[in-house]
Formats: C-alpha cells, structure tokens, sequence
C-alpha cells in the first residue's frame, strides 16, 4: 500500500467511527473481535491491492481488485476494502459504484446548526455566491469526498471565476512533490498524483495550469500520520507559497475535515487550523461532504431530503442570510455548506459530468472493443501525451451492470455503449483491453453539440 492509501484510510477511521462501532454491534462482535477482524481485513486489502499494482494497466489492477471485492462478503473486508476499491471505480470512470462501495453516513448532531429552510435564508448558486464570498479574501479551502467526483466539479467550474478575481496558487492533496514538469507540462501524468488518477481530479489540476494558476504540491513527505501530517502539510504551503510571494491569493482543494477551523482532529489540529496560526491567514472554507445523496443502505442528513424535495435544486446551491452572512451546517468549523442535487443518469453515469455545460456527452460503442470485454474506453486531449491522464475515461463490458453495495457487476442486461463527456475539441480516442493492448484509436473533434462515434466518423 502507497503512503497515500494508508494515511487517507488511518484518516477515515475517526470519520467512520460511529459506523464502524454500529456495524460491530450489528454483527455481535465484541470491540476486541471487531478490533481484530478489522486487522485481518487490513492487512488483506493490503495485499490484494500490492498484487494488483502488479498487473499491467488501470483496467487489469482494477478487475482484480473488483474480483478480490466480489469474493469476500465480509462485512469487515468490505469496509476496509470498500474504499481502495472506490477510488479505482472512480478512476475507471464507474462512479455510482464508486459512491456505492463507500460511503460515510451523515447523521444529525447536537452542532448542527438551524435548518436553513427554518427561516431568514435564500438559496442561491453555488457557483455564483461562493465567488462573491471569495472576494478580497486571501485564500480559499475546498473538501471533496476522494470517491466521488462530484464533490470537485463545483471547484473546477469556480477555478475561472477566482483567477479572475486575483487567486493566483492552486493545491491539490497527494499531489506529488516529484513530479517537477507538472507546471511545464500542462497536464497530469500517473506520476503527478494519487487522486488525479481520477479524470475530474486531473481536469481540476489542468484548468487551473490553463488558466495562470501556480500549482503546487503540499503533501506530506514525513512519516506519520495524524497531527504530524496536518502540520507537515499547512507548513509546506506557507513556505511554498507565501513565504515567498506574500502577495499570494491561494485555493485549496483538500480532503474532508483537513479544512475545519475550530475543534480537535485526528487528536490534534487539522491542516486549515495549523495553516491560520503560521499564516495569520483566515481561510474562506467551503465544505462539500456532507449535503450530497447517499447510497441506499447509508442515510443522508435529514436537511438534505427536506432541501432537495423542497426546492429541487438542479445545481450545487448554498444559502445565504439577510446580512450577506452564509449558512454552514458546522458553523465555526465551516464558514458555508453547499448542497449537491442528486445524481441524474444517462446510460449509468451521472450528467454532472458536463461540468454544468462546459463539457458535451460524446456516445461511445462496443465497436471500439473490438468484441474483447471488458474494455476501457479513454479520451485524451490531442495536444497531450499518451500518458497523459485522460479527459475521461469509461468501461464497456456487456454484462455490466448498476451493482450496489452487495454486488457492483452483476450480468442484467447488454452495457456496450456509453458517453464520455469532454469540452469541445479535438481528442484521441482508445479502447484497452485487459492486457493494456491497444484495441482502437481515433482522433475525433467534439463540437458544441453532442455526438455520437459514428456521426463523427463520418
């Protein structure tokens, strides 16, 4: 296991608590059986995942992953295991069963605040007030959920608003220091990153080098995890950016509670209340986990279903006071809470992925397999390698299905077509089989409209 996975998982533990101790409960497990059954189940996923990264290719590391996930029932394996096998789905382009295979209930607590809808609260554009909110500000903190990708396509969409408005430095999490070309470059390799694996994570680290952006890497390069790697990574953006550029205007996309303000995390500080006492600097925090749909089986906070049926939002929104003040579900943790609509799908993949129209459905086919299944379907920009990481990427497999939390790919009916969703331009198109061997490549041009492979062939 990567440095990465192990400190994201040791992370989640402390969010997955009440989860986990439930789950316990439910199986009639003692803390020490459970305790130890999480162990096994560690040191499994440990190793299926060593094994995987042995086979050649994304598709190949990522069916043997899902093979090892299908195989093992266990509630403890799944837990564990659910999350590895969530960013690999999110990294092949399957996201419902990325936000299926893990998922972090939000229950009700005693610092909520108020229900917006209870009075003295507008809803507004996610995108339109969280710039004005930005406004004069030094620096801005984004979370996301790293498996599910709509918790970064608000950020990408904002990215042109806040460069115009004088932001200057993007950083991402896991980021790789390495990786020296990356502003050269102009686009994210395997060796960038961990989470820009995902196609929207790397379009969010390529937009923001498009527009002007500084991109820079704050990961922790020191053992430990916890406390040590909140400070370690609030210190590598003080010093990699203000400390050299006090003018600097900075946006920051980090993961779940690594932006909160106030309270104890991991045991310790978490990053945003390490970077304010060596910066001075007040992030604009913008949290982005919690008010989103969850998978059957997981419960959504009770505000979110009263929001959603209420006003059946069709875009990421946000609610402001009569004084201009946003609300936040935590406040002192968090400055404003955005509410993401449910996913709507076309063909198994949620429309979001149209970045709010900056991107168009592009229909893809089992034509590009070549009859070999399963196989991954990838569009890159034209002007970049063959390394890079795509605009987006897809799996065609026949008996591809809407697996949910027991089983994710499950024979249900014929699933040789799909759409990629990509901005207008030109583009190569690849179909891999499991063996990483090229089995189709086309260059095609995406225009204003949506298209399909066969009227742009013609």
């Amino acid at each position: 296991m990567t440095t990465t996975m192990r400190i994201a998982w040791i992370a989640l533990l402390a969010c997955l608590f009440p989860f986990v101790a439930a789950t316990a409960q439910e199986e009639q497990l003692s803390p020490y059986q459970w305790q130890q059954a999480q162990k096994v189940a560690f040191d499994k996923s440990e190793k299926v995942y060593a094994d995987a990264l042995k086979r050649n290719g994304l598709l190949a590391q990522y069916k043997a992953m899902r093979d090892a996930y299908r195989s093992d029932k266990g509630k403890a394996f799944r837990i564990v295991f659910g999350q590895y096998m969530s960013w690999y789905q999110s990294f092949v382009g399957d996201y419902p069963g990325a936000h299926d295979s893990y998922s972090i209930r939000q229950l009700a607590s005693s610092d909520d605040a108020s229900s917006p809808l209870s009075g003295g609260y507008t809803p507004k554009s996610a995108l339109d007030a969280v710039a004005e909110l930005a406004k004069g500000r030094k620096a801005i903190f984004f979370n996301e959920a790293h498996n599910v990708p709509l918790t970064r396509t608000l950020t990408v969409e904002l990215l042109s608003k806040l460069r115009a408005e004088g932001y200057t430095y993007f950083a991402a999490e896991t980021l790789y220091a390495s990786d020296a070309d990356l502003q050269k470059r102009g686009y994210p390799v395997p060796a960038s990153g961990f989470y820009t694996m995902e196609p929207i994570s790397a379009e969010m680290v390529r937009t923001a080098l498009q527009l002007g952006f500084k991109v820079v890497a704050y990961e922790s390069e020191k053992p430990g995890n916890g406390d040590v790697r909140e400070y370690d990574q609030a210190k590598n953006l003080n010093e990699r950016v203000f400390k050299h550029d006090p003018d600097a205007r900075l946006v920051v996309n980090a993961g779940y509670a690594h932006i909160q303000e106030n309270g104890k995390y991991l045991g310790g500080k978490s990053m945003a209340q390490h970077f304010r006492k060596l910066t001075g600097i007040d992030p604009l925090t913008i949290e982005q986990t919690m008010l989103i749909e969850h998978p059957p089986g997981t419960e959504n906070h009770p505000y979110y279903r009263a929001v959603i049926d209420s006003l059946h939002p069709k875009e990421p929104i946000v609610f402001e006071g009569k004084n201009g003040k946003p609300w936040s579900l935590k406040p002192g943790a968090y400055e404003v809470s955005v509410f993401f609509p449910p996913d709507e799908l076309r063909d198994e993949r949620p429309t979001w992925l149209d970045l709010g129209g900056l991107r168009k459905p592009y229909s893809v086919n089992g034509s590009m397999c070549q009859n070999e299944y399963p196989c991954l379907i990838e569009a890159r920009y034209a002007k970049e390698g063959d390394d890079a990481i795509p605009a987006d990427r897809l799996v065609l497999d026949p008996v591809k299905a809407a697996e949910r939390l027991e089983e994710r790919l499950i024979q249900r009916r014929p699933q040789t077509h799909g759409d990629l969703y990509l901005r207008p331009g030109t583009y190569r198109i690849t179909g891999l089989a499991t063996d990483n061997r090229t089995l189709f490549r086309q260059e095609v041009v995406i225009g204003d409209k949506a298209q399909s492979a066969q009227t742009a062939a013609q």
